[in-house]
């Protein structure tokens, strides 16, 4: 007699009916725990529908495998798997065809939501009239000599960066002086032995320490160590 759909057996045998393949109690267990059903039970479970003859199962040593009984399906006939094999390869088609069509469609709503609309395009303008007037504005101050900076943080601005082109030479120096140090009597590649270790030099990463200096106020640069 088949077990209750919502019994404890009538979930576990719906579970492997519906799989078809076969499962140990683990998997059975780990795929039911939406039912929050704990493995002793499913074990137990299991164990019902094998000897009532409802699921099969075979030993491998110490572990059983269960099975759904293969009697209760309908297996189809050569010509039956060949019109099946048909329909699937037709449904394919179509489902690329409908694939294809959605990707067009969200191709479409893309674009069109990349287009702004009225309103937001009139915000847009607003935006940039108020930008041109503030650059207008200090453009002007600009042309009639106008200070825009004070004396005080343009000291500051020019002394931190003094102070970290000053710290930046020296450290170029003091790893100059270790390199050729330890590089003095190596026999291998330099080239390489630099790529194995990750150094890079400034030049290799688009900064120059002659470049940044040269940017200072000319009282403010230093003369160029050795």
């Amino acid at each position: 007699m088949a077990p209750k759909s919502d019994s404890i057996e009538g979930i576990v045998l719906k579970f492997v009916n519906e799989q078809n393949k076969p499962l140990n109690s683990q998997n059975v267990a780990d795929a039911l725990q939406k039912y929050n059903l704990k493995k002793t039970a499913v074990q137990k479970a299991l164990d019902t529908l094998s000897d009532s003859g409802q699921i099969s199962f075979k030993e491998y040593g110490k572990q059983k495998i269960y099975l759904a009984r293969q009697d209760q399906f309908n297996i189809p006939n050569s010509e039956e798997l060949d019109r099946m094999k048909k329909e699937n390869s037709k449904l394919q088609e179509e489902l690329v065809d409908q694939k294809r069509a959605i990707a067009e469609v969200q191709a479409e709503i893309r674009a069109l939501q990349t287009n702004l609309t009225l309103e937001q395009i009139r915000e847009k303008e607003a935006k940039l009239k108020t930008e041109v007037r503030e650059l207008e504005e200090k453009l002007s101050k600009l042309r009639q000599g106008t200070t825009l900076v004070n004396p005080e943080d343009r000291k500051a601005v020019e002394d931190a960066c003094s102070e970290k082109i000053s710290q930046w030479r020296k450290r170029k120096r003091i790893f100059k002086d270790l390199w050729d140090m330890i590089t003095e009597n190596m026999p291998r590649d330099l080239k390489d032995f630099k790529e194995e270790l990750g150094i890079e030099y400034d030049e290799e990463v688009g900064v120059n320490l002659q470049s940044c200096s040269e940017l200072m106020p000319a009282g403010r640069k230093r003369k160029r160590g050795p």
